[in-house]
């Protein structure tokens, strides 16, 4: 290879690694830009304020009660200690409550919260910590993407959901009576046209009762 061919080469090395770097920094400014903000967790996990009704039934009264008294059931239970009938008993309550996603990201075959998740670890505590929720109870549910077996992602959604519990309670002092953990492993796939998409790999956080009355 001639010096002028060298020299080319080496220019056109040289602006493939500049576009690899741009095109690396933007997409780490777009993903701490994805990041919800403390106030939009606070208004996303804040009850709608709800007016009592003299028209209440005798049975929405009861339903009402009986999922309270399952939601303490759960206080302080290790997370891989639920059953499937739970786990999805628990799922339902949350359906209608007051939530939101996070894109918090694990190494690969890991439940240590890295560097890359602590941002929005962080910004959760956060939230978590305002007067306007320390009254609530909170589901922490980890998801999984589609690959691998059912068996391992159900125990991979376990760890990474007691993960985020245990952090929270160390470093924020959120009482553990207030944090249910709970995996799902791959069986709530939030995009289910494509399952090895990311955004299948997810902390669900669900306020799904008030404390004041488990707590007298």
């Amino acid at each position: 290879m001639s010096v002028t061919e060298r020299s080319m080469a080496y220019r056109v090395i040289g602006a493939a690694l500049a576009v690899g770097l741009i095109l690396f920094a933007g997409g780490g400014v777009a993903s701490a830009q994805g990041l919800p903000s403390e106030q939009k967790i606070i208004d996303a996990l804040k009850p709608s304020p709800k007016t009592r009704s003299l028209s209440a039934s005798p049975a929405d009264v009861a339903r009402g009660a009986e999922e309270q008294r399952f939601i303490d059931s759960l206080r302080n239970r290790q997370t891989r200690s639920l059953t499937v009938d739970e786990r999805q008993q628990i799922a339902t309550i949350a359906k209608d409550k007051p939530s939101i996603d996070l894109e918090i990201n694990f190494d690969y075959n890991s439940a240590e919260i890295n560097q890359t998740s602590l941002p929005g670890v962080t910004t959760l505590g956060k939230a978590l910590s305002d007067a306007q929720l320390k009254d609530s109870t909170f589901m922490v549910a980890g998801h999984t993407d589609g690959r691998g077996a059912d068996d391992y992602n159900q125990a991979l959604s376990e760890r990474r959901a007691d993960a985020i519990k245990n952090y929270l309670i160390g470093k924020y002092k959120i009482p553990a009576t207030n944090l249910v953990a709970v995996g799902y492993g791959k069986t709530q796939l939030k995009n289910k046209d494509q399952p090895d998409a990311p955004e299948n790999r997810r902390v669900q956080v669900v306020n799904v009762a008030k404390t004041s009355t488990a707590a007298k």
